[in-house]
């Protein structure tokens, strides 16, 4: 038997290192494969944060904008109010109906000059305020843009 065995035994190495061969060739790949999955979960998750950070930076702008919205209604509110007690006033204090209608008309002209340039300084500001709060989410859209257009 050990003549048969010692036949046989390049062909036993042989297998035996065809064997080990393919074992670390697998374990190679398998490795690989693991880094490689790690990786494209670091770069997701550095992905999702940069995300949650440009809607984070996008809800605070949003609210910079509405608090400047809200800010210029109450000035105007105020504004409006003094202009509508002294304007009732002096409509009280007119001697004539000729002179009540005039001052009317004058205080409805002035009023509404106010009214439209204020909504355009309003609508300015909204525009503004829509504008920078997108500003962080469009960076991250573009980001993500490129990334798959060189990927392709």
């Amino acid at each position: 038997m050990s003549a048969a065995a010692e036949t046989l035994k390049p062909e036993v190495d042989a297998a035996k290192a065809s064997v080990e061969q393919m074992t670390h060739a697998a374990n190679t790949a398998f490795k690989d494969g693991v880094e490689k999955s790690l990786a494209a979960l670091a770069e997701a998750n550095t992905h999702s944060k940069k995300n949650l950070e440009a809607v984070v930076a996008s809800v605070s702008a949003a609210a910079k904008g509405a608090e400047a919205l809200g800010a210029q209604a109450v000035a105007y509110s105020k504004s409006a109010f003094e202009t509508q007690v002294n304007a009732a006033k002096t409509l009280a204090a007119a001697k004539t109906p000729q002179e009540l209608f005039e001052l009317q008309t004058a205080y409805a002209k002035s009023a509404f000059e106010t009214y439209v340039g204020e909504m355009g300084r309003m609508s300015e500001t909204f525009s503004a305020s829509f504008k920078e709060s997108l500003k962080p989410l469009n960076e991250r859209v573009s980001d993500v843009v490129g990334k798959f257009q060189a990927v392709r």
